[in-house]
């Protein structure tokens, strides 16, 4: 098995807060409500920054002590780019300062489970690349497609980035990904698209149904392909939607809350940045010990959905 090893994180979340007191007086809403449904209480939004922008604060983070000369790819999982061409992480590469480089540059627009798809990617990919580093990324500016007059979907979501640097390695790695199409689940029209109604929607209950039953499967997936059981692995990240979406899935794995990491209380919903965003944070409170076994899951429109088991090195 083809492992990898992780080299350094970073990420970045904007300064401007919108929290559910803010929310009570823009939507009929209320704390107690969201917090409830949800456990969100804040997200941050981005107002001048674009999406590359974060990307590139949680990239530049994650690279401050790595020799820049090595990366060979950025991918940058995203479903809110800056435009359709060039990429987000074209654009980062430059920001970076490693135009003069040979650096394989694209983003992954797999929704919330685009880290993990990313991973999944980077790995097979650093197989040809030698010594090689690829730095992926994950990035949304989600606020740009949020209705906030609509408070099933604006008490959910904010923007932010996190980011990981990663090398060919001897550490356990194993994916699995899945795919189901599904326009009515989850829909968020291109940003230019001429309609009254540009927005993000969602199908809550749909999703909700849909996530507890593939966020098991794919743990057990890598699981499985790993000859791992859970009370092998340290940590699981689950992508940061909805409290009671995680909270039902480790009772019904018969797990505990320890196990299963969460900030979504801090950034909300922020798509395929809420993974590295997650990790990077660990990684700065220093949770994360060598060996660590962590499995990363993910799943969300398209439908898509994955997990990747990985140790941490």
């Amino acid at each position: 098995m083809n492992g990898l090893k992780i080299l350094s994180t970073g990420y970045y979340a904007p300064q401007q807060v919108l929290d559910n007191f803010n929310l009570e007086k823009m939507v009929e809403t209320s704390d107690e409500w969201i917090v409830s449904r949800t456990g969100i209480k804040k997200r941050h939004i981005a107002k001048e920054e674009s999406c590359v922008d974060l990307g590139y604060q949680a990239a530049l983070k994650a690279i401050k002590n790595i020799d820049k000369s090595k990366i060979g790819l950025i991918i940058c999982a995203t479903m809110t780019p800056d435009y359709f061409t060039p990429s987000n992480a074209c654009l980062i590469q430059e920001k970076l300062g490693l135009n003069d480089q040979e650096v394989m540059c694209f983003d992954l627009n797999a929704a919330c489970s685009g880290f993990v798809y990313a991973l999944t990617v980077a790995q097979a990919l650093l197989q040809n690349l030698g010594d090689k580093y690829a730095l992926v990324i994950g990035s949304e500016k989600i606020s740009k497609m949020i209705d906030f007059n609509d408070r099933n979907t604006c008490v959910l979501f904010g923007d932010g980035a996190g980011a990981l640097v990663i090398s060919n390695g001897e550490g356990i790695f194993a994916s699995y990904s899945n795919s189901a199409g599904n326009l009515d689940a989850l829909k968020a029209p291109a940003i230019n698209e001429v309609s009254e109604n540009h927005f993000l929607t969602m199908a809550g209950q749909e999703v909700f149904k849909f996530a507890v039953k593939v966020i098991p499967e794919s743990i057990n997936a890598v699981l499985k392909k790993s000859n791992l059981t859970l009370d092998d692995v340290a940590y699981v990240v689950c992508h940061q939607a909805n409290y009671r979406i995680i909270k039902n899935v480790y009772k019904k794995l018969k797990s505990s809350e320890d196990k299963f990491y969460m900030n979504l209380q801090e950034y909300g919903n922020t798509s395929a940045a809420s993974i590295p965003l997650a990790l990077a944070e660990m990684d700065e409170k220093q949770m994360l010990k060598p060996g660590d076994k962590i499995i990363c899951v993910g799943f969300g429109g398209g439908l898509t959905w994955g997990a990747t088991l990985i140790e941490w090195s």
